[in-house]
């Protein structure tokens, strides 16, 4: 399995770009940095996008990738989420009022998009892949993500604060791969963090301990937000016994 990272900040400057990975250059793991950062051409190969939850650093390129689509004559594309995220966007952004329900716009192969539930826990083949989402702690209906692949399992965490089931579902995977798992602040915004269902880089350390072993799984850290940037890298360099690795846009991996 190929990734590659599109987007991996909590906000947005000239340098940084909000959550979004791109698997064996067809399926985009949340859609924050779509459009921004792929041609047409590697935009049209996209067959699925995986959204872990509505806020929008994680659907906004929904719209443009939606959009260009839809002039490029398809083909359709399948948006996957659990049936909670999913009425979040028909209700909120593809309603005919934020943005066009390209839902109901046909292309000469179809819809331009197509919504594809999967229950939390129910496991969905997309392609060459079997997804399963798990519910992680958000301020909303939020979803980490276990993708399979000959073999191998990557863990994406999604948006979470310190959550439970995940670390429970990880612990019973025996081909765990690598994870992606969000930090977004420093340790002084903690009250931020509770606010907004984010780890801070102590949260963060707690619940890596909820990790049976897998001392040397690659665990790749994300969403860190650009206002606090030096002071959670700082704070990330103390952590021990872990092997932890801060994404850059970019950055390539083969699992």
């Amino acid at each position: 399995m190929d990734l590659t990272v599109l987007g991996c900040h909590g906000g947005e400057t000239r340098r940084h770009r909000t959550s979004s990975f791109l698997l064996n250059g067809v399926v985009a793991l949340d859609a924050g940095a779509i459009t921004s950062q792929l041609s047409l051409r590697e935009q049209q190969k996209i067959q699925t996008v995986l959204v872990s939850h509505a806020h929008l650093d994680h659907i906004r390129d929904l719209a443009t990738l939606a959009d260009n689509r839809c002039q490029m004559g398809g083909p359709t594309l399948d948006i996957v989420g659990t049936p909670q995220t999913l009425a979040e966007l028909k209700r909120s952004f593809f309603n005919d009022r934020i943005w066009p329900n390209f839902a109901k716009i046909e292309t000469c192969s179809g819809p331009t998009i197509r919504y594809v539930p999967v229950e939390s826990e129910d496991s969905l083949q997309v392609g060459e892949l079997i997804v399963k989402p798990v519910p992680v702690s958000h301020t909303i209906d939020s979803s980490a993500f276990l993708i399979s692949h000959d073999g191998g399992t990557l863990a994406y965490s999604g948006d979470t604060g310190p959550t439970e089931r995940l670390w429970e579902v990880l612990n019973e995977t025996e081909d765990l791969s690598a994870l992606i798992i969000e930090v977004s602040l420093p340790n002084e915004q903690s009250k931020l963090a509770i606010d907004s269902g984010h780890h801070t880089t102590q949260t963060l350390q707690a619940d890596l301990e909820k990790l049976d072993g897998h001392e040397d799984l690659p665990i790749m850290l994300f969403h860190i937000k650009p206002v606090f940037q030096a002071a959670v890298e700082k704070e990330l360099a103390r952590i021990q016994k872990r092997n932890l690795q801060i994404l850059q846009l970019g950055d390539e991996f083969v699992f």
